[in-house]
């Protein structure tokens, strides 16, 4: 089995009911992850120390979750060459449009894959696909819940 894994960030505490989905599908394949809180306007220390001992610790893919225009998936793509997928999160005024825009317009060289509002189980379903490019046993495993 590979070893590969996955770092799941959101901006707060609050998040993690809409992120929860993505460890829930994580969980489901048998990716190791984990999940964590770290704002890119609150805790920029924290958010540079996780992506750097990232690349060192065996994560394969980032997927970063926030709200109201937080760009925190922005943030963590510009510190890392690893893949990394913004979840734009409901809330505020907006309800999520802003956090969509804020993820999704990124310059040349600093790609975020860009999920849904709210879309943790496709950022795990992506990450899970990334992670069986290299990984035999994830191929089949994602190639029979496709079948189903």
């Amino acid at each position: 089995m590979n070893s590969r894994s996955v770092l799941i960030l959101m901006g707060s505490e609050s998040d993690k009911p809409l992120m929860q989905p993505a460890s829930d599908i994580l969980t489901k394949f048998g990716v190791r992850h984990m999940m964590t809180v770290a704002s890119a306007h609150r805790s920029p220390v924290k958010v540079a120390r996780l992506v750097k001992d990232a690349e060192t610790k065996g994560v394969a893919v980032i997927i970063a979750g926030a709200g109201m225009a937080a760009h925190l998936a922005g943030a963590v793509a510009a510190r890392t060459t690893l893949p990394v997928i913004g979840v734009p999160l409901a809330s505020g005024a907006l309800n999520g449009l802003d956090a969509l825009l804020a993820t999704v317009q990124m310059p040349s060289g600093v790609p975020v894959a860009t999920m849904a509002i709210n879309g943790a189980k496709n950022a795990a379903y992506l990450a899970v696909q990334i992670l069986a490019l290299a990984d035999k046993r994830l191929a089949k495993a994602l190639k029979a819940e496709k079948t189903k």
